[in-house]
């Protein structure tokens, strides 16, 4: 079913900013919302509502368009693909804000045809807090509009790097939207930093091989073909996200890799087809406004064809989830594999700066040029681990509970107190950035030991079974050296601290009746006295050596307080207990 066509005139009376100042300025935050208001008023074919609320104190907005004007996604679902896109979530980045408006507009008043296998859904601003306050100054390396949103919250939290640990209220709520329209395909819409060259468009799709399986193949092998494809006849070339900064990127650069922290890295976990828009920085906003435009209305030309394939796709991939029994982690940059661009870029000078007198990069744009470069877009994974059966922590984890129930994880409750044979991880090492990262001084390099032991349970412990649609989500969260884990995000940090301690002067005689007890101990304490100088230097490292294999250390310090149910342990029975 295709809208009808509304009059030229009535069309026009729909006009915004954008246009009204010829793609020199951006509609203000309730400029956007009482459009798609007003839309929605007019036409029966566009829905707005109000969800859940944001740090700035307001509300998101959830705006669909359908051309049968039916919005309920349980029915929506069941034989349309549905598109979510996301906007603003940068509010200086503001093509997308206005770029949406303008293609909501043109498929319901009939200006271009609309799907009819495809529902759309935007979020028309998501970054409220960011998008209030307004300035024409923090963008110093952007090409217009004339005043635009900050990139941080009303907290100043970077929102595209807040998916999976979720401190803001925006991304919960994000996430209340996000599983309320489960959709097949994401674009989160952007503009680029970094290097200079001819393309207004480059795209940041999720890891093809992170995605993994049919699905991921498609996504690299017909989806993104085809994007380029269909804007290429359209006269808007497109090219990888350039993911290089201070050097030329005909030197070759490597595709972006979308940890779960960013957008289409969290969408990942439930199989969406995930795509970031990154229009060049220093391209004239009227024609990245419009490039949006065009890419957006490219993607549903072709969810529209394929919309049953991506359907089936992500149903087979669902289910396909339930039977993995390994899990890749930590994906890094396979430089075995490569693929060949042919790339459109400014030749790259080295000129001596008028400012510091010392060599400085330029871009020469009177000397274009289309040249063969190396494009790394292959990655492997680092770590592998044996898919567990369910994972258990103790109900006093609060913040972590919260965050597994906004994202719609079951769990069950163990109904009385038991001891049960579990897995168990001790931190053996991991190192923390000396920097704060957006409210947290976040760990990598996170290297545990497992060992099977006895665990007691108190009644209201929970239990996470894996077998569920958010299998992804639970192993890149609940794995401690997942990059993106809650340990790596610092919400474990209490039990790498110790809590009680020793005298020396009261130890020393509990050590030497320790290494006199225990000869494999004592040959073992000499051999580290030994082969480390320091060691053998600093009486108190040696005491604490000590102390740490005494039956005085605490059981929680290192221990990571999440445990697994290995798959035929006799433990997993306690999943098949109503």
């Amino acid at each position: 079913m295709s809208c009808e066509t509304v009059p030229e005139d009535k069309v026009a009376s729909y006009g915004i900013t954008f246009e009204k100042t010829e793609g020199t300025e951006t509609a203000t935050y309730q400029e956007t919302i009482d459009f798609y208001i007003q839309l929605a008023k007019d036409f029966p074919e566009i829905n707005i509502q109000t969800i859940g609320t944001t740090d700035s104190g307001l509300p998101l907005h959830m705006v669909t368009f359908n051309p049968d004007g039916d919005f309920n996604f349980d029915h929506v679902r069941s034989n349309k693909a549905i598109i979510l896109i996301n906007n603003g979530i940068h509010p200086g980045e503001s093509d997308g804000i206005d770029a949406t408006m303008m293609l909501f507009r043109d498929l319901v008043t009939g200006k271009i045809k609309g799907p009819d296998n495809v529902v759309l859904v935007t979020i028309p601003v998501y970054n409220v807090g960011g998008s209030l306050n307004r300035n024409s100054n923090t963008r110093a390396n952007q090409n217009g509009p004339k005043a635009y949103g900050f990139r941080g919250n009303s907290r100043n939290y970077d929102l595209n790097r807040d998916f999976v640990k979720m401190d803001t209220k925006n991304a919960e709520t994000f996430t209340q939207i996000f599983h309320l329209v489960k959709p097949d395909v994401f674009i989160d819409n952007h503009v680029s930093n970094g290097a200079d060259y001819q393309y207004t468009l480059t795209h940041l799709f999720t890891q093809h091989n992170k995605l993994g399986g049919e699905l991921g193949s498609y996504l690299h092998e017909t989806l993104q073909p085809r994007l380029e494809k269909a804007l290429s006849e359209k006269d808007w070339d497109i090219t990888p996200y350039v993911n290089v900064f201070n050097r030329p990127p005909e030197l070759g650069f490597s595709q972006f890799i979308d940890h779960p922290r960013y957008s289409t890295g969290y969408t990942t976990f439930w199989n969406t087809l995930g795509m970031m828009v990154e229009t060049h920085m220093l391209k004239p906003y009227k024609q990245r406004v419009e490039g949006t435009y065009e890419l957006m209305e490219s993607m549903i030309g072709i969810v529209e064809k394929e919309h049953e394939i991506i359907k089936a796709l992500r149903d087979s991939t669902a289910q396909n989830m339930f039977e993995l029994e390994e899990y890749h982690l930590n994906w890094q940059i396979d430089r075995s594999r490569t693929t060949t661009l042919q790339f459109k870029g400014y030749e790259a000078e080295q000129i001596e700066s008028e400012v510091t007198g010392l060599p400085r990069l330029k871009y020469n744009r009177e000397k274009p040029f289309t040249k063969e470069i190396e494009y790394y877009n292959y990655f492997i994974p680092m770590d592998t681990i044996q898919v567990p059966a369910a994972y258990v922590i103790s109900q006093s984890w609060t913040d972590i509970l919260a965050r597994l129930e906004a994202n719609g994880i079951s769990y069950m409750e163990i109904p009385s107190d038991t001891i049960l044979e579990l897995e168990t991880y001790t931190i053996n090492g991991y190192e923390t950035r000396q920097n704060p990262y957006e409210g947290h001084y976040l760990h990598y390099n996170t290297k545990v030991n497992s060992q099977m032991e006895k665990v007691s349970l108190r009644a209201g412990d929970v239990v996470i079974p894996t077998q569920q649609a958010g299998i992804r989500y639970l192993i890149e969260t609940l794995e401690p050296q997942a990059d993106d884990s809650f340990f790596n995000w610092n919400f474990f940090d209490t039990v790498l601290q110790q809590k009680e301690g020793f005298s020396p002067y009261v130890f020393e005689d509990v050590a030497k009746e320790m290494l006199a007890k225990d000869t494999l101990l004592f040959q073992e304490f000499n051999n580290k006295k030994e082969q480390d100088l320091q060691f053998a230097a600093n009486w108190y490292a040696q005491l604490d050596w000590i102390y740490q294999r005494s039956i005085n250390r605490e059981p929680a310090y290192l221990k990571y307080p999440v445990f697994r149910i290995k798959k035929d342990s006799e433990a997993e029975a306690i999943l098949k207990k109503e």
